[in-house]
């Protein structure tokens, strides 16, 4: 199978968490900067998490691109993978409500790194698939952010019940890392001649 309709199908997945995130964004209660200061806190989640799911719509994209073919195998990986990433709006919400709560920062971290390991995944079956020397094989080579990436998350797991803010800083530290889609995948795609 060709890889158009599983980016379309997860362009579709990823459209609709961030369509839910954004209708559970509440107006201030008053039309004044005190109001916008009390929903501040609910922005910068809605923020992190809109960044976050931007990042793996970018990061998929390229992996797609870089893919000519998929299996019944890349398709439940890749549906793992939306399975985490369509959670993210409860994950932020429960965060949010409980006023970044030790708990609820725990478990959205957990859901950053499962659909961190659901991406790894993806990415391995893809190569798989592709060949040991494919064009995205060739791009993936060593992925020290990714590794970086789950480090942090384990980091942001372990710390919530010391300090939910080493949690945040741990979640918006790998955010920052990866904001700037993989530069590997990137340059792969252009070097390819294909526009992405």
């Amino acid at each position: 199978m060709e890889t158009n309709r599983v980016e379309a199908f997860s362009d579709g997945v990823l459209a609709i968490a961030i369509t839910i995130m954004v209708l559970e964004l509440k107006t201030p209660d008053t039309a004044d900067l005190h109001g916008l200061a009390e929903v501040a806190p609910t922005l910068l989640t809605y923020l992190l998490s809109f960044v976050y799911i931007g990042i793996y719509w970018t990061n998929h994209h390229h992996l797609m691109h870089l893919s000519d073919r998929v299996t019944g195998g890349a398709l439940w990986a890749n549906l793992n993978l939306l399975f985490w990433l369509s959670i993210v709006p409860f994950t932020t919400r429960w965060m949010d409500e409980s006023s970044l709560s030790p708990l609820p920062v725990l478990v959205y971290g957990i859901n950053l790194l499962a659909a961190a390991v659901s991406y790894t995944i993806l990415q391995t079956r893809l190569i798989r698939i592709q060949g040991a020397d494919s064009r995205l094989a060739r791009a993936i080579r060593n992925d020290a952010k990714g590794k970086w990436s789950m480090a942090l998350y384990v980091l942001g797991c372990v710390g919530a019940y010391l300090s939910v803010w080493i949690s945040v800083a741990a979640y918006v530290a790998v955010a920052a890392m990866w904001i700037i889609p993989d530069r590997r995948l990137e340059r792969a795609v252009a070097d390819s001649g294909e526009d992405g």
